[in-house]
């Protein structure tokens, strides 16, 4: 049994969307030319004619399919599966998960860029250095909650930690602060000297620095959050879930494909996961 003595917070997910396993059983009864035998009384008309915009509704909200379930778990001719489709909406996991997530190759997924979010972090640190306030920057961070673990000693140390990297680079880079902020915003580190909050709204409501966070990916670890849209098709949700729902996956990840499996209506579930499948 693993233990953790960090606290982590879980990701949460929402099922955007989901194709209907209506295309699937299609796609199996053009390869065996079997459509009379279907129970759905929609696929059966298929065989004679090319369905028009009700018939396609009626064919995407069919619950079952015989076919697909005999396929499915005696015949194992999974590349019907493919032609089902689901989509997640997927936030607070961490790049950690991010990495393993991207060893599962076909997915689609869109992911919360470091390029161009990044400048709430750039703008707190900048605020913080030029008034001389490290404690606004560490407050800041622990309040944009960036970390997946929920231990407050421990991000104040990951925040801490992230302030001496760009306090470094800052050292090391002449003329800092034209890479970190937007030329246009230049002017407001000499109009407020002296109070970070205000120098850091003023830096928030200006004009960002286009790509910021290409100079300062070094401040990124896997304990960032990250939210991200992943599309699966059916065939390789069921990859996906049955290697990161093991106890032998990463804790984060294998949260994460149980809150996908708990939002991922049973009509799926059913074709990709034998227990599942069983206990239907």
């Amino acid at each position: 049994m693993q233990m953790y003595a960090i606290n982590y917070t879980k990701p949460q997910v929402t099922l955007l969307q989901e194709s209907g396993i209506g295309v699937s059983e299609v796609a199996a009864r053009t390869c065996y030319d079997s459509f009379s035998n279907s129970e759905n009384g929609v696929v059966q008309s298929i065989e004679n004619i090319m369905p028009d915009k009700d018939m396609l509704c009626e064919l995407n909200d069919i619950e079952d399919s015989n076919l697909l379930n005999d396929l499915a778990w005696t015949y194992f001719h999974h590349s019907i599966l493919e032609h089902a489709n689901l989509s997640y909406l997927i936030r607070g996991t961490s790049r950690g998960v991010l990495q393993e997530h991207a060893r599962h190759r076909i997915q689609a997924i869109s992911v919360r860029s470091t390029r161009y979010t990044m400048s709430c972090v750039i703008n707190a640190f900048v605020a913080s250095q030029y008034t001389k306030d490290r404690d606004f920057f560490i407050q800041k961070i622990l309040d944009f909650d960036m970390f997946v673990t929920s231990d407050k000693t421990y991000n104040t140390i990951e925040a801490d930690a992230i302030y001496e990297k760009l306090n470094l680079q800052a050292s090391l880079v002449e003329d800092f602060y034209s890479i970190a902020v937007a030329k246009s915003s230049l002017k407001y580190l000499d109009e407020i000297k002296d109070d970070a909050q205000a120098l850091y709204e003023a830096l928030e409501s200006g004009k960002k620095k286009r790509n910021v966070g290409d100079a300062f990916k070094h401040i990124v670890t896997d304990n960032f959050k990250v939210d991200m849209v992943v599309t699966f098709n059916l065939r390789s949700l069921k990859n996906y879930l049955n290697l990161r729902d093991s106890g032998a996956a990463y804790f984060q990840i294998r949260w994460l494909a149980q809150e996908m499996m708990r939002v991922t209506p049973s009509k799926y579930l059913d074709l990709i996961i034998k227990k599942h499948s069983q206990e239907g």
